[in-house]
Parts: structure tokens; sequence; C-alpha cells
């Protein structure tokens, strides 16, 4: 008796969690959270793209492989220094989070990846947010707008400048 009432204390609280998650993922309601981000947004088969703050991003699907990307162009890679590269490198450890920088065709993107049907409408909707973040912040914090995870470098560079603007203020 007492194993079984251990097996239903066990049990009972993961069954109680899995009627409240959420549906999974598919085309049509992603469709529908894309277009209440933006009513203009266009919808292309597997694909959308749209605007968030006159930043473009595109979402690529691909339902049968459990794949989704959110993509944001930033600049071309090519003409980056090295400097400009293990800057971005530094920020996918720390600042970046659920979003990251990556290079693909000449181009820096930001980007969120993540498996499609797993993925919650407000995971979606952080993870669009922090990939158009990556993109805003660029050349300044390069951080995705929800915190930082420790240990990284981010925070003393980001501390630097800021010492080293109260010190110019000094003689003021």
């Amino acid at each position: 008796m007492i194993r079984i009432l251990a097996l239903i204390a066990f049990v009972l609280p993961a069954t109680l969690q899995a009627q409240d998650a959420e549906p999974h993922m598919t085309l049509p309601r992603m469709t529908e959270i894309v277009l209440a981000l933006d009513p203009d947004a266009q919808v292309s088969g597997a694909g959308f793209s749209f605007f968030i703050d006159d930043i473009p991003v595109l979402i690529f699907t691909d339902v049968g492989a459990n794949r989704m990307r959110a993509m944001v162009p930033i600049r071309s890679a090519e003409t980056m220094t090295p400097e400009e590269m293990q800057r971005v490198m530094q920020a996918n450890f720390d600042s970046a989070l659920d979003a990251r920088y990556a290079v693909a065709q000449g181009q820096l993107w930001g980007v969120f990846l993540h498996p499609f049907r797993e993925l919650e409408r407000e995971q979606f909707i952080s993870g669009v947010a922090q990939t158009v973040n990556v993109a805003k912040t660029y050349g300044s914090l390069y951080s995705s707008g929800a915190g930082q995870f420790g240990g990284g470098d981010s925070g003393n560079l980001q501390r630097d400048l800021i010492e080293r603007l109260l010190e110019q203020g000094q003689e003021i």
C-alpha cells in the first residue's frame, strides 16, 4: 500500500503538469502568433518574414525534422575584425542567452533555434525578441536583453565602459 501511495504521489504531479502544458506547436499556431506580432507578416509555406521595431525577422521551419530557426541579418561578416568576431563569441557565452550570433553566407546573423513541436508560445516570442535584441545591441552591449549568464566576459567589458565614462566625467 505504501508503495502505491508513493507511486501516486510521484506520478500525479507530473500528470497534472502534462495537463497544463501547451499543445504542440503547429504551423497554423505559429502563423497565428507571428500575425499577432506583425499583422503585415508574410507567410510563405513553412516560412515567415516580418518586422519587429523596423528589424527584419525571417523564420524557417522544418516540421519533419522538428526544427525552427528565427534569423535577423546584422551586417556583413566578411569585414568583421578579429576583435569583433571574438566579441560576438564572448556574447554567445554569456549575454546573448537563447539567441546567438552566427555567420552564414558572408553575413552575421542573430539566430534563435529550437525544436519545433516542443516550442511554447512564450518561448517563441521571447526567442524572437532576444534575436532582435542581439541585432539592436550589436556594437554596444551584445545582449539579448534577457540578462547575463555568469562567468563570461561581457559583464566586465560593460563595467569597464561605465568606469571609463565615469572617469571622463570626473572633471565636470
